[in-house]
């Protein structure tokens, strides 16, 4: 080595192997954070458009337009525009956009595919079907005349595109957190602490997509009021009411596992928020029932927080596998390279 190279200059121009998501090219990595945050955006925009379907079933509004795609053989139905057939036309015209959206993602996704991973144009490629198959639920729920199974199936649809795109979004940010980009001794305490929470979160996610099934079933049969009324129907009332104790359960084992352990704030965040939105999610079911769903708001209200709790506890499950994911391999330390990288960098050999 020759003593008249400062050694500043030795260690700025010695190569570092450097693993994860920091390898990849900057222009790559700004890529991904755009197409993480339009996925997330969409996402959102998902979960509006379900508290817009929501609105339009309680006001009886589904078929204000009696046929499909268009209203009353026309794009903007003037005439017989009321409030019932503008939240239809407008429910249909944003569930377009979303369509649209994802369509346009997915293109890009695959003329881009050589500076994104590999998997996102195949994600992208599934959600743009989901989204699809959507839309002709949607048409079948007004030729078949709002048919209960069409109807349940529209809303489960729904609910696996909206956590698809989260899902997708959450997976191809570079970093969501800088709790997740830390390392060092702390960091990776923190990885190894995660543990089971992976697992336990997607038990909680999949028991409250049953139950949002259920209360979907609920409402399209309109059991609660026949069982009320008439005493039928009430096996299908019970078995929502049922389901509540699982998915309490699993979401208030979410929590309790994560208070438990030294993980990043951001699953604490999320793992507590889970609980906040499972007990406004129970008192607005309990306000709906006691009411006999005559309070619209309330009715849209239930299952906008379900689904707003659903995300919650998949965002939990998504950060949580990565951070677990993110523990360096074996034959790295832990600063993420491979060994001697750190010796060739200090001695310039």
């Amino acid at each position: 080595m020759d003593p008249s190279i400062p050694r500043s200059r030795l260690l700025s121009s010695c190569p570092v192997r450097a693993s994860g998501p920091e390898a990849f090219p900057l222009p790559g990595r700004e890529l991904s954070l755009r197409m993480g945050r339009a996925l997330l955006g969409l996402a959102a925009a998902t979960w509006l458009l379900m508290g817009l379907g929501s609105a339009t079933r309680v006001m009886n509004a589904g078929l204000a337009c009696p046929d499909w795609p268009l209203c009353y053989g026309e794009l903007l139905p003037t005439e017989q525009m009321n409030l019932q057939v503008f939240l239809e036309w407008f429910h249909r015209l944003v569930a377009a956009g979303v369509g649209l959206a994802t369509l346009v993602l997915v293109g890009f996704a695959w003329l881009k595919r050589k500076a994104l991973p590999n998997w996102l144009p195949w994600g992208l490629s599934w959600a743009f079907v989901l989204v699809v198959a959507q839309g002709i639920l949607g048409g079948l729920t007004v030729t078949e005349l709002l048919r209960f199974d069409i109807v349940t199936a529209h809303l489960g649809t729904g609910l696996l595109f909206f956590a698809t795109l989260l899902t997708l979004g959450l997976l191809v940010l570079p970093r969501f957190a800088s709790s997740i980009r830390a390392s060092g001794p702390e960091a990776l305490e923190g990885r190894a602490a995660v543990g089971y929470l992976p697992w336990l979160g997607l038990v909680a996610v999949l028991l409250v997509y049953v139950q949002s099934l259920l209360g979907a079933l609920v409402a399209s049969r309109w059991a609660l009021h026949q069982c009320l009324a008439a005493g039928e129907l009430c096996g299908v009332m019970n078995s929502h009411l049922l389901g509540v104790a699982p998915a309490t359960l699993a979401v208030v084992g979410v929590a309790a596992a994560t208070g438990r352990r030294r993980v990043p704030k951001i699953l604490k965040l999320l793992g507590y928020g889970s609980v906040g939105l499972l007990l406004a999610q129970v008192g607005v079911g309990v306000l709906t029932y006691r009411y006999r769903l005559q309070v619209e708001p309330l009715t849209v209200a239930h299952q906008m927080v379900g689904a707003a709790l659903l995300g919650c506890l998949l965002g939990f499950t998504v950060l949580a596998w990565r951070l677990r994911n993110s523990a360096p391999r074996q034959g790295e330390d832990r600063a993420g390279t491979q060994p001697g990288a750190a010796a060739v960098a200090m001695t310039g050999e």
